[in-house]
């Protein structure tokens, strides 16, 4: 890379750029180091010259989006970080249809439908991060998921922009595919006209429950584990005898134990050694091989990789 790549960068864009930004803060588990350059960019075509500029120069780009499921490393992130500002390219609403920001926090999309009488997005209500973040994982719960309620995405690329069906989008179960390169900008769904207030009254039943069950009050992804077919992977780590183990300041949670939780002074290493523990623990005792939901983003070295 030229060693003036940011000054580069920050000369073709009109977003807010800042260099050597905290992620910690900016992450649900407040882990990691340093950004190179953290870029906001003004709309979609701004993150469009940003993406050519990244691509000329050789810089390699990290979309941070929420920063849930995503474990930033303790050296931070060489390249170029993007964080979608919440109402990047705006909102169109045709209801039953109705097309957000990626970067629209999670609870905003559901008061969003709820202001137009729609139902059908409240199982967001309970996922950390963004809408875009949950589409990446095609998120859900017990009431719903993203690929249910996706009609398509809009996407932003270094040669301009691009629309996607959600037919092309691969969806699996935790799995969307976006092609590489392409950055979402506004998500397409698909809800119903519905009893707004029957739902909502529904929606805060389930929070209630999952206050109750998940340690909500701690930094932490989110569910670490995909549960495997047929079983659930707090069920079995719990049964591996390491609800509550720690790793520095790295806890499964004493409340559930496919989450991890920052008790305070976790480093990505202590988080890292801890995921490794309770996945080798969980294939040695029952032989099923626990894949992780969290994205890892950042210099990590070799020995801390998953």
């Amino acid at each position: 890379m030229a060693a003036d790549w940011r000054d580069e960068v920050a000369a073709r864009v009109r977003g807010e750029a800042v260099r050597d930004a905290p992620l910690a803060p900016r992450t649900s588990i407040r882990i990691g180091g340093p950004a190179e350059l953290l870029l906001r960019p003004a709309d979609p075509d701004d993150l469009v010259a940003a993406l050519r500029a990244a691509r000329e120069l050789g810089i390699p780009v990290h979309v941070l989006g929420g920063g849930a499921n995503t474990l930033v490393a303790d050296r931070g992130v060489r390249g170029l970080v993007l964080r979608l500002p919440a109402e990047l390219g705006g909102e169109t609403a045709a209801p039953p249809r109705l097309v957000l920001p990626a970067g629209l926090p999670t609870a905003r999309a559901v008061q969003r439908a709820h202001a137009l009488g729609l139902v059908g997005a409240e199982f967001l209500r309970g996922i950390p991060g963004t809408l875009g973040g949950a589409l990446a994982m095609n998120a859900g719960t017990r009431t719903g998921e993203m690929a249910g309620v996706v009609t398509h995405v809009e996407a932003a690329t270094a040669d301009g922009p691009l629309e996607i069906p959600a037919a092309e989008l691969g969806f699996a179960y935790r799995t969307c595919r976006v092609p590489p390169g392409a950055v979402v900008t506004r998500i397409g769904l698909l809800l119903r006209p519905g009893d707004v207030a029957a739902t909502g009254s529904a929606m805060d039943e389930e929070w209630e429950r999952r206050k109750r069950t998940q340690p909500l009050e701690l930094p932490s992804f989110g569910s670490t584990f995909r549960n495997p077919p047929g079983d659930f992977a707090g069920r079995l780590v719990e049964a591996a005898g390491l609800k509550g183990y720690r790793v520095g300041g790295a806890q499964v949670s004493e409340r559930h134990a496919n989450f991890v939780v920052n008790v305070g002074g976790a480093t990505a290493r202590d988080v890292l050694a801890l995921v490794r523990l309770m996945r080798d623990r969980v294939r040695e005792r029952f032989g099923v091989t626990l894949e992780t939901e969290v994205r890892l983003v950042g210099d990590f070295a070799e020995d801390e990789r998953l």
